[in-house]
């Protein structure tokens, strides 16, 4: 065998294994039925909550828990010796 015959059969042999990978890659990738959303604007600014907003907001929220697990206080209780 030639060179010349090796290098085409090489050359083929290469052509067929990239069509069979772009199939693969094909079959792998998710094709996109609609075009994305757009991203939300990043213009918006967060709110700022102050210290004792939080504050009153975690009494609140300790508050309920107490109720609704039938507690008589929102504080924790020390183990009595």
């Amino acid at each position: 065998m030639s060179i010349e015959s090796i290098l085409s059969e090489l050359k083929s042999e290469r052509q067929r294994i990239d069509q069979a990978i772009a199939a693969l890659e094909g079959i792998t990738r998710p094709v996109p039925s609609t075009p994305a959303p757009a991203a939300k604007s990043s213009n918006r600014r967060r709110r700022k909550m102050s210290a004792e907003a939080r504050q009153r907001l975690a009494e609140a929220k300790k508050a309920w828990w107490a109720k609704k697990k039938g507690k008589n206080s929102g504080k924790r209780q020390g183990k009595a010796a």
